[in-house]
């Protein structure tokens, strides 16, 4: 099994109309999230990450549009990653999940992520 075998092109459609919202491409993740709030501190669950956002998996979700605090720290990294997100996706069929998409996120953290997607796109064995 490669590396890379779960990833897909992210190519979701909103229930609204059917308009697509992501083009980027995403990979299965196994991380937790920090969640910070004014008086609360939630960890959740990533079960995927890519270029402009990230899926909490297994999660009660929150409204969407509701922005939020993340802090997180890819596989493999020693630094955490800081982002402002907003809650763009709930799951409808499993009511457990929600989609975050990044907002405002810093130039060495983009770079630091496309890293990790492009490692994990790589087949075991071949340099990116």
């Amino acid at each position: 099994m490669s590396k890379g075998s779960g990833a897909h092109l992210d190519e979701t459609t909103s229930g609204r109309g059917g308009v697509e919202r992501r083009r980027t491409q995403r990979v299965p993740v196994e991380m937790w999230v920090e969640q910070i709030g004014d008086d609360e501190r939630v960890f959740r669950r990533a079960g995927n990450l890519s270029a402009g956002g990230l899926h909490l998996d297994k999660t009660i979700p929150i409204p969407v549009g509701t922005h939020v605090f993340l802090r997180f720290t890819l596989p493999g990294d020693a630094d955490a990653i800081a982002v402002d997100g907003k809650i763009v996706a709930i799951d409808p069929d499993e009511e457990l999940g929600m989609g975050v998409q990044f907002l405002g996120l810093a130039p060495a953290a983009e770079a630091r992520i496309a890293r990790y997607l492009t490692r994990a796109l790589t087949p075991l064995g071949v340099e990116p």
